[in-house]
């Protein structure tokens, strides 16, 4: 056989073997999407449908009972979603590798935690020993949208470093809670006293100007950050700086009261009552 020949075939046939592989791949990703469905709810949804396209009574009941079934799942998805504050917009994966022992997929997951939004990849594997299956997660990759705090970074990246995708989940969510308390505060005061609250860097800034329309030059900044640790820990950090007229700097003990008579509140009332005896005091003032 020509050598010309030979080499046209052993082309073809790696051609080949490499188009069979590729479709080997689709066909297991295909199967392991089935693998969100017990094969109890294959079946049933399998009966239902023939039951439907024979008319039978029985099939009709059993379409019924996945209705029912189907409601009750949107219903703990609802609940769960509400109490969690997390929403999933979109979820792909793929299968690197499967063997009898092993799986490993590549995971994308894109969602949303309160108003934070968040882009997740990683590698799973899966390890079947002894009858139990055991999972690793590595090349964890985190991207948190519209969030500048440099705290939030660290801990993405000692996240991203360790692998630890429920830290992730657990810390965000305690994070994500107190961004929304923050921003649903500041609107509250913002609208309840327009003339004297003013959001600076809008609901998503850090802190709110108070001001007293007949006091002139006398105004209170609230910082309000949110401090996220590298380990996870959530911690809300509030403080006081008052801006005082020349006239009153040379009473300066009453500078230096302010800020510690507001930390005092809060431990005492809370942060929204605090603010709210703050906003009180400075709009009766003359």
């Amino acid at each position: 056989m020509d050598e010309n020949n030979f080499q046209a075939y052993e082309d073809e046939i790696q051609a080949l073997q490499e188009e069979i592989r590729q479709l080997t791949e689709v066909y297991e990703d295909i199967q392991q999407e089935s693998t969100f469905y017990s094969d109890e709810e294959i079946l049933k949804a399998i009966k239902s449908l023939e039951g439907e396209a024979q008319g039978e009574t029985k099939g009709c009941a059993s379409l019924s009972d996945l209705k029912v079934e189907l409601e009750s799942l949107e219903r703990d998805l609802s609940f769960l979603t509400a109490f969690t504050g997390f929403h999933f917009t979109s979820h792909s994966k793929k299968t690197l590798e499967r063997t009898k022992t092993r799986t490993v997929q590549k995971h994308r997951l894109s969602g949303k935690c309160h108003s934070l939004s968040f882009h997740v990849e990683f590698q799973l594997l899966e390890m079947l020993d002894s009858e139990k299956v055991s999972a690793v997660v590595s090349d964890l990759s985190i991207v948190m949208e519209s969030i500048e705090d440099p705290n939030v970074s660290k801990f993405v990246s000692s996240t991203e470093e360790c692998g630890d995708l429920l830290a992730f989940f657990r810390s965000i969510s305690a994070y994500a809670e107190w961004y929304e308390h923050r921003k649903c505060t500041f609107l509250h005061f913002k609208a309840k006293y327009p003339d004297i609250v003013t959001l600076p860097e809008g609901l998503l800034g850090d802190f709110i100007t108070l001001r007293n329309p007949k006091v002139a030059g006398f105004e209170l900044m609230i910082f309000w950050k949110i401090h996220l640790d590298e380990e996870g820990i959530t911690t809300p950090v509030l403080d006081l700086l008052p801006k005082v007229p020349k006239q009153v700097m040379e009473q300066r003990m009453v500078t230096v009261s302010i800020p510690g008579s507001f930390r005092s509140m809060i431990r005492l009332f809370g942060i929204e009552a605090a603010i709210e005896n703050l906003i009180r005091v400075l709009g009766s003032g003359e």
